[in-house]
């Protein structure tokens, strides 16, 4: 059985993950929520016509997990749950169930899909997957070493997903092996994701030797990268305990309390002040309603923490040339980090306009750093082999 390539980033506010050869990704809500092996489905029997991603519904048996054997909805269909658990403020990520949970649930619902074929085997509804692995940790965890832990709780295992009450696959059981797995820190992916192409080769030349500082956002944490002489400085990389989920929901409560409007979860909040139509509005008992006020308070507040943090990293690296703003929360908090910088310091920063490649930034870098590796590895091994066979025939000869 051979392997197949998987690039995965667990972002606090979603997984995004590409496999194989480019041919396929998946994009889903990181949330969870427990729940019963047999759960109320309307129209049980039109189940295999609906769309997988919006039911999954899995059993996941894995020694690294703490809570092993429980049952969950996973994504979209956990939203609507009583009881969606989404990352906790404070939460490493190396070290929660719910990392390990989305990640196998993208694998077996990728290894689902492709089912007996020429990479995996499929016998009596058991799919045996093997998989070379890349993903990330905060550089803060990186530092702190968890990433060896993390690597080791998926190596050497078999985890096993089974597909519940999912449209296409229920009944279906994955085997999920790993033949590598490589974790590499976020802000040296997203460097690499800036200066080079799905192949490695250099695109933005003019990067390469300047000294840079990468501003990674995301829900529950920020990291700071600093660049020089195109490796990251672990010694002056910073990472920070402050994301945007605490905002959203302080966002998410004020409107509560203030319109009596309930919603499901971060994501709902997210949706609300990105969007390109009636951005800031909420329907109030069928009214359009501005929540501008809330979000400009709350988000804005937030920004200036950001801002000071870097103030005071750019400070310590004062030769700084530029700073690339990146992550999911880089474009909730793109206008607000614009206008204060336009107000006091005026540095040389650079956000995505393009939303979709700065949230699949880091998807994109595991995916070249993971093929880069597999590609040295397949030359290596094919060398050694043609080297073993040279001998054999030497050998014979004699």
């Amino acid at each position: 059985m051979s392997s197949r390539i998987a690039a995965v980033d667990v972002g606090n506010d979603a997984i995004k993950a590409i496999f194989g050869k480019l041919e396929s990704e998946l994009y889903i809500p990181n949330v969870i929520a427990k729940d019963i092996e047999d759960r109320p489905v309307i129209g049980i029997e039109e189940l295999d016509e609906k769309n997988p991603l919006e039911g999954i519904h899995i059993r996941v048996h894995s020694p690294a997990l703490q809570d092993n054997n429980a049952i969950y909805r996973v994504g979209n269909l956990a939203t609507k749950s009583d009881n969606p658990t989404e990352l906790d403020l404070g939460s490493s990520k190396s070290e929660e169930d719910q990392t390990l949970v989305m990640l196998f649930a993208a694998l077996a619902l990728d290894a689902a899909k492709l089912g007996d074929n020429d990479t995996f085997k499929k016998v009596n509804n058991v799919v045996e997957a093997n998989y070379t692995l890349g993903t990330g940790l905060p550089l803060r965890e990186v530092k702190e070493g968890k990433d060896v832990g993390y690597r080791s709780k998926l190596l050497g295992s078999v985890h096993q997903v089974e597909f519940l009450i999912t449209p296409k696959y229920q009944g279906m059981k994955v085997n999920i092996k790993f033949d590598e797995v490589k974790v590499y820190p976020e802000g040296f992916a997203a460097y690499i994701n800036l200066v080079m192409d799905k192949d490695l080769n250099i695109i933005n030349r003019e990067l390469i030797d300047r000294r840079i500082l990468i501003q990674d956002i995301g829900g529950l944490s920020t990291d700071i990268a600093v660049i020089k002489n195109r490796k990251v400085d672990d010694d002056k990389a910073q990472g920070f305990n402050l994301g945007v989920a605490e905002a959203l929901e302080s966002i998410r409560e004020e409107i509560r309390k203030k319109h009596g409007v309930e919603l499901d979860s971060r994501r709902d909040v997210v949706e609300i002040i990105t969007k390109k139509n009636d951005r800031n509005h909420i329907m109030v008992r069928g009214s359009r309603t501005s929540v501008h006020d809330i979000v400009d308070r709350i988000l804005g507040e937030l920004a200036k923490k950001q801002y000071r943090h870097l103030r005071n990293v750019w400070q310590k690296n004062s030769q700084t040339e530029i700073c690339y703003f990146v992550g999911g929360g880089s474009i909730v908090l793109k206008d607000y980090l614009k206008t204060l910088n336009q107000n006091f310091d005026g540095y040389n920063i650079d956000f995505f306009e393009d939303e979709r490649e700065s949230v699949w930034m880091m998807a994109n870098a595991y995916y070249k750093l993971i093929s880069d590796f597999n590609r040295r590895r397949n030359a290596k091994e094919q060398n050694q082999s043609q080297q073993k066979k040279k001998e054999q025939r030497t050998g014979s000869i004699k």
